[in-house]
């Protein structure tokens, strides 16, 4: 599991922030961090065989980091850690936020652990009001949207480098899914719905960007299965499997489609990049996905967990270029001037300025 935890050391006269992170001192996470010269201060969540801690461990282990960063602000990245940081609050002396970037269900005593921290904040309506209704104390909870870079993300000339990587001809159309590969993200749903429409659309080939994250039989399972049903049918040369990419706003650029057939969707991160990077889009609507997208203007929103409605959308966007491309123009234009990265980044300072100060 990869898990993070933000510190800041604020200096009011500068206004500004000094970030640090405590987070496993090996793996993705830790590397990312050492890239970008951002201090690391090692919070152990699992023993040398790779087993989780206690919890009570993990607490004992947090605290000691954040006394050991200096820490002003405390920012949980996820909902596992924002839960240990509201164990830790009364300890902590400093004061804790939680990001809400999923929509999933919650415990009685994960909502009581989560109403512990200072401030809650939803990436989407959607997801405030979700969780809400679970019981996470509304006064806490505001609503901070994702951002994309507009800049990184843009729209380009495809240099046809996906095709040759894959040994695909010139005309081939790329439909690709990007995330973490699991129930939610629905994949086996656009499994159902290629195979549905591969008869009808002969060059069109299925590119899965991610890869599988949890361990449990039911996700290995679930990823056994989607790739099995491509595998299964006559059509299993169309999908390509791309496992984990450090370089997807190159791949965006030559991307054909981006298909995003989640079952549940709190604010998805890939839409706005998609959107910023001059790719249609094909979407269930769940979610905050329709604070971002609005269906027949900027994507093709469709029922989630419906294969032919998915298979259809598919045949329409392949077979209407004019329709794509007012696609493409509408999207970029709304989340460039929504959902831009610089005022998200602000938003976010205007929130740890405001606790910390």
């Amino acid at each position: 599991m990869l898990a993070a935890i933000d510190c800041l050391r604020c200096e009011p006269d500068r206004a500004s922030f000094d970030v640090v992170a405590l987070a496993p001192k090996q793996g993705r996470l830790a590397d990312e961090l050492s890239e970008r010269g951002i201090s690391n201060f090692p919070l152990q969540l699992r023993d040398p065989t790779g087993a989780r801690l206690p919890r009570e461990q993990v607490c004992d282990n947090l605290l000691k980091a954040v006394r050991e960063s200096s820490a002003d602000l405390v920012h949980a990245n996820s909902l596992s850690m924002g839960r240990l940081s509201g164990v830790v609050a009364e300890e902590l002396s400093v004061p804790s936020i939680v990001h809400l970037r999923d929509i999933i269900k919650l415990s009685l005593a994960t909502v009581r652990d989560l109403n512990q921290n200072r401030l809650l904040l939803a990436v989407s309506e959607a997801t405030k009001a979700f969780h809400v209704e679970q019981g996470l104390d509304v006064a806490r909870i505001r609503v901070l949207l994702n951002g994309v870079d507009c800049d990184r993300f843009q729209p380009r000339p495809s240099r046809g480098i996906l095709k040759q990587e894959l040994g695909l001809p010139e005309n081939a159309f790329l439909a690709a899914t990007v995330g973490q590969i699991g129930l939610r993200k629905g994949q086996d749903v656009l499994a159902e719905a290629a195979i549905l429409a591969a008869r009808r659309l002969p060059n069109v080939h299925y590119l899965l960007v991610g890869e599988r994250n949890s361990s449990k039989a039911e996700s290995i399972a679930f990823e056994r299965n989607v790739i099995c049903r491509f595998d299964g049918s006559e059509f299993g040369n169309r999908l390509h499997r791309l496992g984990y990419r450090n370089d997807v706003p190159r791949l965006m650029n030559e991307f054909d489609l981006l298909i995003h057939p989640a079952h549940q969707e709190p604010l998805g991160r890939v839409l706005l990049e998609a959107a910023a990077s001059g790719v249609p889009i094909i979407a269930t609507r769940v979610g905050g996905t329709a604070e971002i997208l609005s269906d027949g203007e900027s994507a093709r929103l469709i029922p989630p967990d419906n294969p032919h409605a998915l298979a259809e959308a598919i045949l329409e966007l392949h077979d209407q270029v004019d329709q794509r491309s007012r696609f493409i123009e509408a999207a970029r234009h709304r989340v460039c001037s929504a959902f831009p990265i610089e005022r998200a980044a602000g938003n976010l300072a205007t929130v740890w300025a405001e606790l910390a100060g």
